[in-house]
């Protein structure tokens, strides 16, 4: 029997080549690989022993021969593949062990070269496993050092089950795809929507179920050029398993508050802020939040985009419900990091699953699947210092009106639309998500900022198509309204802003979230 082993990831290899070799296997390897094996005291051939050819061109050429690929392709069942074998001399091969080329983590250096990365795009090894996964009834396929102490274990016990090689098979060929895919991903460059994409996807864990009980769920994050981020790649400190929902609405509470500058402190239910303040006070800011809908807070995630301290673990401690006077439960908590105090405090609620995410989301693009294929867009990135705002009524904003219309702005980009949301001292007080008109959005917002509404800004996704909107929106006491105009009644909309007093600036900047 024959092992060909060749890895750049030597984690567990000299290990597996010794037990393979006490099992019987005549081990062969390339280069750099044959030389690390060779201080085991094994006899290991090189890959030019059995071709009869020396590698060439600097290693680029030294697996692809036929009498390597011969050896993994024949199959065993057919009497004339392994004539034509007999008849050349060519050795079958019955282990191919190979991972790739470091591609990936070359790639991502901001001062690689093109000649550099290219001479890190792996081409004999991608053969060797399509070869060997291919023919995996006879041939077992190793790319995970993570699976060569089950392989062992069953070749200790007599043989690999053909599940199990099949499952192996399937492992090489997606490495590959995804191999593959970042190298496309790299060599498109700037063209951001490219005729064929492919994603690179590894999977991170099992969740606990789904959207409901009933489905099942995992996690899968996005491979990248670089260091991936973002809540796929969150460290879990503390806390039970994550679901589908905790992870989807963590990712809205992390997405919200990594679009302010300022401390800020979101809380997030169904995806949707019902809480939001920023302040230099990370304690004050929760407390804000909290005060915005303290019954929805119930149940929420809340995240911060700076670490969290002692004075706002407890203040999370504290909070409590405002009818029940339960303490408040949070599902999780997410956060760049936690100082040890604070750390220590949340823990005591055993359920609560605490997230740390160290580095932003860097991928370019956002995606989303519908039936039968999939969404791409650019993120909804819209630079502060580029936004044009441009008062459109008699009244101009105050300077603290135009502070909270800024900060209600941003807040609504993160609502789903029709998006209406209610502000006041860099916090939010109303919310109308989701509705199917806006006039319904507005409603739901002033009623949710109840008396607070009065003296309060009012910012809204897209234009308002009628008066109507602007007309409750006063009648709650709003002062002023931040919208992105472009109706063609802009002018009657105006004109209701003007009869009731409100100040009124259009953005031209529209900000749909569905």
């Amino acid at each position: 029997m024959i092992a060909l082993i060749s890895v750049s990831d030597k984690r567990g290899v000299k290990e597996l080549a010794l037990e393979l070799a006490g099992l019987g296997f005549d081990i062969y390897s390339t280069g750099g690989t044959q030389r690390y094996l060779l201080e085991t005291g094994l006899p290991v051939h090189s890959i030019s022993s059995l071709t009869q050819f020396p590698e060439i061109l600097d290693g680029r050429v030294k697996t692809l021969h036929p009498l390597v690929h011969a050896g993994i392709l024949a199959r065993r069942d057919l009497p004339q593949h392994m004539e034509e074998l007999r008849r050349s001399e060519i050795p079958t091969i019955d282990l191919v062990c190979v991972n790739l080329y470091p591609f990936p983590e070359v790639a991502s250096r901001p001062e690689v070269s093109l000649q550099e990365a290219l001479e890190n795009i792996d081409i004999g090894g991608p053969t060797l496993l399509r070869a060997a996964a291919k023919n995996f009834p006879w041939v077992i396929v190793l790319v995970d050092p993570n699976d060569y102490e089950q392989v062992l274990q069953m070749l200790r016990e007599g043989e690999v089950p053909q599940e199990v090689r099949r499952r192996l098979a399937a492992k090489a060929f997606q490495h590959v795809a995804n191999y593959d895919a970042l190298i496309a991903r790299y060599l498109w460059g700037e063209e951001r929507f490219p005729p064929q994409l492919s994603l690179p996807l590894t999977k991170a864990y099992d969740l606990r179920y789904g959207e409901n009980p009933h489905q099942k769920a995992a996690l899968y994050r996005l491979d990248v050029l670089g260091q991936g981020g973002g809540i796929a790649w969150a460290r879990q400190l503390h806390g039970k398993e994550l679901s589908y929902n905790n992870i989807m609405d963590a990712d809205a509470a992390w997405q919200v508050v990594n679009d302010f500058k300022e401390p800020t402190v979101a809380i997030i239910k169904h995806a949707n802020p019902c809480g939001l303040a920023s302040h230099v006070d990370l304690a004050e800011a929760f407390r804000l939040a909290f005060e915005g809908d303290p019954i929805s807070a119930f149940g929420g995630i809340v995240a911060t985009n700076r670490p969290v301290d002692l004075p706002l673990a407890q203040a999370m401690r504290e909070a409590r419900h405002p009818t029940s006077g339960q303490r408040l439960f949070l599902e999780v908590v997410v956060a760049p990091s936690y100082h040890s105090e604070a750390l220590e405090l949340l823990k005591r609620s055993p359920n609560l699953r605490l997230l740390q995410v160290d580095v932003p989301v860097t991928d370019p693009l956002t995606y989303r699947f519908v039936s039968g294929g999939m969404l791409v867009q650019d993120p909804d990135v819209y630079p502060d210092d580029s936004l044009e705002l441009r008062p459109v009524t008699r009244r101009h904003p105050t300077e603290e009106e135009m502070v909270d219309l800024l900060f209600a702005w941003k807040a609504c980009k993160h609502v789903k639309s029709n998006a209406i949301v209610v502000a006041k001292g860099k916090a939010l007080l109303g919310t109308g998500a989701g509705q199917p008109n806006r006039l319904q959005s507005v409603r739901l917002a002033v009623e949710g900022a109840g008396m607070r509404a009065r003296g309060a800004v009012l910012a809204s996704d897209a234009f308002f198509p009628f008066p109507d909107g602007i007309e409750e929106a006063a009648k709650a006491g709003i002062t002023a309204v931040i919208q992105p105009g472009g109706s063609v009644r802009d002018e009657e909309v105006i004109r209701a802003a003007d009869a009731y007093g409100l100040a009124m600036v259009f953005t031209g900047v529209r900000h749909f979230r569905h």
